[in-house]
């Protein structure tokens, strides 16, 4: 069980909290992070649900100390952020846990993301063009996680001014990451912008031709593994150009998908098949 599976890693922490809580954040990031392996791995979405608020609560009292430590940043960023996702499936995107942890995963995210970028400075977009083009394929992992975080949180504001604003920073980041490493974390960059030219409406941006290239791209990089972008794939573009044969094909594949064959997905995939038979429950097209 996932709780036993952290019990260990707690336990170091707690000896680190009592003997050197100032000097050793090396320590504690080095035992957590098979807790977070061990919680994107796992197929059980309410073993998730249930489990994993205890272990959120350890990683913000090991922030409230090492506040600027940008492996317990990571850390956080991932796990809020995972936590939300998985609220979803067990309860349902109105359930009042969601925001709280969107606002943690949020917080966690930009303050990742500060280390990299001038993101207090206004709308000055020419200060934080240059600083992106500072970033080094090294930098990706972090600023791709602080960039999710805060993704978590715009995607419960439904269209809220500051979401819409926000955006403008996110999509300059996203496409300089794309620019750096185009394959990271199963092509999840291209799949963001599959996803955002499908939303956005043809007068301000959409773009359902270059929907459609990077959800593909997406799908190449992830050699088809990381079922999210089908889901993704079928639920926004596939409903927006009304394509029927797409969406359903992506969804079976999804059902059809032999879990165990990708554990590092673990998580997200079992979400995906919990997305996939509600979407084709829906019965969009008729």
């Amino acid at each position: 069980m996932l709780i036993e599976r952290i019990s260990r890693p707690a336990f170091i922490v707690l000896i680190c909290f009592g003997f050197c809580l100032s000097s050793c954040s090396s320590l504690i990031t080095a035992a957590i992070q098979p807790a977070i392996g061990n919680l994107q791995q796992q197929t059980n979405i309410d073993l998730v649900c249930t489990g994993t608020p205890a272990y959120l609560l350890m990683i913000d009292s090991m922030l409230v100390s090492s506040p600027e430590n940008r492996g317990l940043l990571l850390t956080g960023v991932q796990s809020f952020s995972a936590y939300a996702t998985a609220l979803e499936e067990c309860a349902d995107a109105d359930d009042p846990r969601i925001a709280p942890v969107a606002d943690k995963a949020k917080l966690y995210g930009l303050r990742l993301l500060r280390h990299y970028l001038p993101l207090d400075a206004g709308q000055n977009y020419e200060l934080l063009d240059h600083r992106l083009a500072k970033l080094d394929r090294s930098d990706v992992p972090d600023v791709f996680w602080g960039t999710f975080g805060w993704l978590t949180w715009i995607k419960g504001q439904q269209g809220s001014p500051e979401a819409v604003a926000d955006m403008v920073e996110i999509e300059k980041i996203m496409a300089r990451l794309l620019e750096l490493d185009e394959s990271y974390q199963a092509g999840a960059i291209h799949l963001f912008f599959g996803s955002y030219y499908a939303a956005k409406p043809a007068m301000l941006g959409g773009r359902p031709d270059l929907s459609k290239l990077h959800f593909e791209k997406a799908l190449l990089l992830a050699r088809h593994r990381f079922l999210l972008t089908q889901t993704t794939y079928a639920e926004t573009l596939a409903r927006t150009t009304l394509d029927q044969k797409l969406h359903d094909r992506l969804l079976h594949e999804v059902l059809a998908f032999p879990l165990d064959s990708a554990p590092e997905f673990g998580l997200s995939n079992q979400i995906a098949v919990s997305r996939a038979k509600r979407l084709l429950k829906e019965n969009y097209f008729n």
